[in-house]
């Protein structure tokens, strides 16, 4: 190699010298606009194409991707509103519940019908409907170690304690009460993973407040 030779092979740019150079001098092509046009780019489809018709179609590739994923969001967004709604007047008709079976009524019609789940269940830890102690006791040394709430699968054996031959694939029990003496409420949902730990809790919560006030004035000690 003479030395002609090896000065031009010691100065070539190789590709990542180039993408370098370019990204950090974003104007270039707005210095060198006619380097624009004598570009071409294969493309899988059109052969080759322009560095412009290259842009822009990615261009359009990021504002398609946008628009779903605005759409999405949207959609979610109406999800939650109509599910907050539910809960809404859920709470405001089991305040004017006056017994037990009137609240339970409530619990199921809204609960099943309105978000669409599969069975809900009162079980109450004192009275004439009380859950039995044996029972009591499985359930909140074991679903309720550090939380008043627990979202997830059960046993056979504890689905069937709670909601007999309906459908409750993974669940939502809520303990009712400050120290969550008074009860629990159990919905089940046919979907598997429907209730999860990393589930939201705050409507889910709000209604265990409520019924953590009504529970007291009708249950029969």
């Amino acid at each position: 190699m003479d030395t002609t030779t090896a000065y031009k092979a010691d100065n070539l740019l190789d590709a990542e010298q180039v993408a370098t150079y370019l990204l950090e001098n974003p104007d270039f092509f707005t210095q060198y606009p006619n380097v624009i046009d004598k570009i071409s780019i294969p493309h899988s489809h059109k052969g080759s194409v322009s560095l412009v018709e290259l842009q822009s179609e990615q261009l359009r590739k990021k504002v398609r991707s946008l628009n779903h994923k605005l759409n999405q969001l949207i959609s979610i967004a109406k999800q939650n509103e109509a599910i907050y709604r539910v809960y809404a007047d859920l709470n405001l008709r089991i305040l004017k519940a006056s017994n037990l079976d009137e609240l339970t009524f409530i619990l199921e019609e809204v609960i099943q019908e309105n978000l669409q789940l599969a069975s809900v269940t009162l079980k109450p830890f004192k009275g004439a409907h009380a859950l039995p102690e044996i029972q009591r006791r499985l359930f909140v040394e074991k679903r309720f170690k550090t939380h008043k709430f627990f979202f997830g699968r059960l046993s056979d054996h504890e689905r069937k304690l709670l909601f007999a031959d309906e459908e409750a694939n993974s669940v939502a029990l809520l303990l009712i009460g400050d120290m969550g003496e008074l009860g629990m409420l159990a919905i089940g949902s046919k979907d598997p993973g429907h209730f999860n730990p990393e589930m939201d809790t705050l409507l889910i919560t709000q209604l265990q407040q409520f019924l953590g006030i009504l529970l007291p004035k009708m249950l029969t000690y």
